[in-house]
């Protein structure tokens, strides 16, 4: 079980170098999550000891690849309890990050949590991902869609593509062997680029072993 000093020692030898604030406010956001998981469920039970790793390094995994540019406007699709959109907005409070899941208590949850970072750079939004592409003002207004686990790549990006600017990217943390699924996806979408980047931590051997990615999907200018 780690403890927020080593969390905060293996962020800061792997590049993400994080202030008391900051470390702080991931300490608030994980006894939050504690308290309110009993109530609802936003993370898995089996989870509530490994939430420093399992959620918020995982989460992590986003900025230590340095996939954001400055100043990003990302939205993060079936955020649940607010992964990993949560994590990598206190990392890195330049970027806006629009939140969204159709489930209301959850939602309502995490938007709170966003609000108690004490950061003004988070929007929540309760919609189903099938619906968010028909919100107009939301469309073709993101630099990066980020997801964890929640559809295949092919029906996250038929959902959400009209939200994405034209030399956007997805951003998703997956795990296992993903072939099928990313060959599903070129099939479905010609033009689409997918780098498959295995997760690795210094310090950390559980990305490794369950065999945790990053995958980042875009489209060549023509598709």
């Amino acid at each position: 079980m780690m403890d927020p000093l080593e969390f905060w020692t293996i962020c800061n030898a792997n590049g993400i170098l994080l202030t008391r604030e900051q470390m702080e406010t991931f300490e608030r956001f994980h006894n939050e999550l504690l308290y309110w998981n009993e109530k609802v469920n936003l993370i898995s039970r089996k989870d509530m000891d490994n939430i420093w790793i399992r959620h918020f390094m995982h989460s992590l995994s986003i900025v230590k690849a340095h996939l954001i540019e400055p100043k990003s406007r990302c939205m993060d699709v079936g955020c649940g309890g607010g992964f990993p959109g949560i994590p990598v907005g206190i990392a890195r409070p330049d970027i806006h990050i629009t939140l969204v899941d159709s489930i209301a208590k959850k939602m309502k949850l995490t938007a709170m949590f966003a609000d108690h970072t004490g950061q003004r750079n988070y929007k929540a939004v309760i919609s189903r991902m099938e619906d968010i592409a028909s919100q107009k003002e939301l469309r073709g207004s993101f630099d990066h869609i980020l997801a964890r686990a929640v559809a295949p790549i092919s029906s996250l990006i038929q959902w959400t593509k009209p939200l994405l600017k034209n030399n956007g990217s997805y951003i998703l943390l997956k795990g296992g062997d993903l072939t099928a699924e990313i060959n599903d996806a070129k099939q479905a979408f010609p033009g689409l680029t997918i780098k498959e980047i295995p997760i690795k931590w210094i310090g950390v051997q559980w990305f490794e072993a369950e065999e945790k990615k990053l995958l980042i999907c875009s489209f060549n200018k023509h598709s």
